[in-house]
């Protein structure tokens, strides 16, 4: 049996590591297609880039056995459909982890001879396998994982932790009764539920900020500052230009369905309010994907200096820059908010 746990990566870093190289090879499409508007066989120069385009406008053909002519003819007949950046991406991320995971589940099943030899030590010794575990064991959710088990993840299993899991294998598991497609049907969930979480913390950022690099313009991120000063409280927005000491520029990323936009669009209204008030030239960006209601839209439009989609980041960088470096036509609000104390008050 494989007992290096370091042979084999997580689900999570697999998909992590994917996404990222998916994202790099996106841009560079956008970039070479004038903003995906000027689509060529030339431009589709790899695998990614066809399955990119096509799952981005949706299209039924299988974009894995496309060629670039195929696909261009494709984009064609559906440039009006608006192109769908999170699809566009994640679904080369969703073939990686399908291939991955039957990979994952032919070794596994071969290594502990269909799940009649399996010890602690070796659960310990390859973390990376927890989520087939889990779903062979009827476990279908993180909070129920922990009851039985203990707090565990596909990066690092304790002893104890490994001990219970092969006495739960070994006291529900029928190997006789194990179908490998049930399995991999089952790990779906798990898979969206990673892809969704990396989509929230990758993908959409990723784009702003690539495209604050292309215009030479600094940033922190929220990770990488402590706190942008506000009126009733201090906070951190996703993005701060030039930088936290002196900021001129805030924007907030955000995916929305229709659904939650009214919630949403308080929430990041409230934000502009609190810091545009403390901050009087301070513009305020909000970069949207999903679907947005127009009327939650008009709304935000109304306190943001600018809401934009997440397809017009290089355009909005450009606006930026101009107002970094003195347009103060850019800034459209102006919010006086203070809070005071009433000297009468007892």
């Amino acid at each position: 049996m494989n007992s290096d746990p370091e042979e084999y990566e997580s689900l999570y870093n697999i998909a992590k590591t994917e996404i990222q190289r998916l994202i790099k090879i996106y841009l560079r499409l956008v970039e070479n297609t004038n903003n995906l508007d000027n689509v060529t066989v030339k431009s589709l120069s790899s695998p990614e880039t066809i399955v990119i385009l096509l799952a981005g406008i949706g299209s039924n053909l299988d974009p894995r056995k496309a060629d670039p002519i195929r696909a261009v003819k494709e984009w064609e007949r559906r440039r009006a459909i608006p192109f769908d950046i999170e699809t566009s991406v994640t679904t080369g991320v969703y073939f990686k982890l399908r291939e991955i995971s039957e990979i994952y589940w032919d070794e596994l099943t071969k290594e502990t001879k269909n799940f009649s030899k399996i010890d602690s030590e070796y659960i310990k010794n390859n973390p990376q396998y927890l989520p087939f575990l889990q779903h062979v064991c009827g476990i279908f959710s993180k909070s129920k994982l922990k009851e039985i088990v203990g707090s565990v993840n596909d990066v690092q299993i304790s002893a104890p932790a490994a001990k219970r899991l092969a006495e739960c294998i070994s006291e529900r598991v029928d190997p006789r009764n194990i179908r490998k497609g049930e399995i991999l049907t089952r790990l779906g969930g798990t898979l969206e539920g990673i892809v969704r979480d990396l989509v929230g913390r990758i993908l959409l950022e990723s784009v702003v900020a690539n495209a604050l690099e292309a215009e030479g313009l600094p940033f922190e991120r929220e990770e990488e500052y402590e706190t942008l000063k506000g009126v009733v409280y201090d906070f951190r927005a996703d993005f701060v230009l030039p930088n936290s000491k002196k900021p001129r520029v805030f924007i907030e990323v955000r995916k929305s369905s229709s659904r939650h936009a009214s919630l949403y669009a308080k929430d990041k209204m409230f934000s502009a309010i609190n810091w545009k008030g403390e901050n009087r030239d301070l513009l305020g960006v909000l970069v949207v994907d999903g679907q947005w209601t127009s009327a939650t839209l008009n709304i935000m439009s109304k306190v943001f200096d600018y809401v934009i989609p997440i397809s017009g980041s290089p355009k909005l960088a450009k606006i930026l820059s101009a107002y970094i470096s003195g347009d103060r036509s850019r800034l459209k609000w102006l919010i006086d908010f203070r809070i005071s104390e009433n000297p009468e008050a007892i």
